[in-house]
């Protein structure tokens, strides 16, 4: 492995595609129960309310899904996940290495704050054009349908994720898989603005505060969760009218379904409504980034020791990375 301007050794980008694939699986396979509570949360007009006319929260909502669909409805929409989410990741995390090493001071190859900003911008823009946005209408549309997965005789009108692509192709063009792009790419770049300027500057913390140069797994778990938390917190209102837009078929050009969709929510259901599913949506990327971080530093810390030991085709022995 080549040297940076430190003198450390660089991590190739293979090694951030294949630990960032790796944890975006099991961050999929993890949390995905939490993500089709927020949808349904957003989609619905009206608040769901329990017997005694109360406002369902997202157990409540959870619950329900389970009572009516099997618990296996929780999981619409998983197929469509897992399918992008190993290239969602492997770009996030690739990506964001790529435009934070053009961003680094040619002097010195430190990385500036601001610069990890600008590269997580970059890095989520990126995601959301190349993965995001027809993933998120697909898992979107599937997460919507209220059909009982119990029932074999309750037929949805998209059976799984390449069966739903086909059809909203067929029926309302390829252009419909980017429906909210823009929106999409404005979260995603917040997001992972957000996200990873707090995760390397507490991480940075960590590591000074404790005289360590590789932080326990534990640790990468708990800055994982808090950092992850910082992207929904700064933009919900956008994700918000990008599920309703993504949900509806209806034809108009992007700037004309967001004007519509935005006044249709502010005048029926005030602004609150912006912030319908933030809960569920908190607790699903929090968690959801935490193990994110944690298993994408550990499958890296892995493959850089493997990489290690193999040197001019030859394995060395190498001693046993400090936990």
């Amino acid at each position: 492995m080549s040297k940076n301007n430190n003198g450390k050794q660089k991590t190739p980008l293979l090694t951030h595609l294949v630990a960032g694939g790796a944890a975006g699986f099991m961050e999929a396979c993890t949390c995905h129960p939490l993500d089709t509570i927020k949808v349904r949360m957003q989609l619905a007009k009206n608040a769901a309310r329990n017997a005694k006319g109360k406002p369902l929260g997202f157990l409540g909502v959870g619950a329900k899904i389970i009572r009516n669909e099997s618990f296996w409805g929780l999981y619409k929409g998983l197929g469509a996940v897992v399918s992008g989410i190993v290239p969602k990741m492997a770009i996030r995390f690739s990506s964001f290495e790529l435009y934070k090493e053009w961003l680094a001071d040619p002097a010195t190859g430190k990385v500036s704050t601001l610069s990890v900003f600008f590269a997580g911008l970059a890095a989520g823009t990126t995601e959301a054009v190349l993965v995001v946005s027809p993933m998120d209408l697909i898992k979107i549309r599937l997460q919507a349908q209220r059909h009982s997965m119990a029932d074999p005789m309750d037929i949805p009108k998209y059976r799984n994720a390449p069966h739903a692509a086909y059809t909203i192709v067929r029926e309302e063009g390829v252009r419909a898989l980017y429906k909210g792009v823009t929106l999409t790419a404005l979260r995603q770049a917040t997001n992972q603005a957000a996200n990873f300027t707090a995760y390397q500057e507490f991480k940075k913390m960590a590591q000074k505060y404790q005289n360590l140069e590789e932080l326990p797994s534990y640790q990468h778990l708990v800055l994982g969760g808090v950092s992850g938390a910082m992207g929904p917190l700064s933009n919900a209102p956008i994700d918000t009218i990008k599920t309703r837009i993504q949900k509806s078929s209806a034809p108009g050009s992007g700037w004309e379904r967001f004007k519509v969709v935005t006044t249709e929510i502010m005048a029926k259901e005030g602004p609150r409504a912006f912030y319908k599913g933030l809960t569920p949506r908190l607790l699903r990327v929090a968690p959801g980034q935490a193990v994110t971080f944690m298993v994408y530093e550990k499958v890296k810390a892995w493959l850089d020791v493997f990489q290690g030991k193999i040197k001019d085709g030859e394995i060395t022995v190498l001693p046993t990375p400090s936990k």
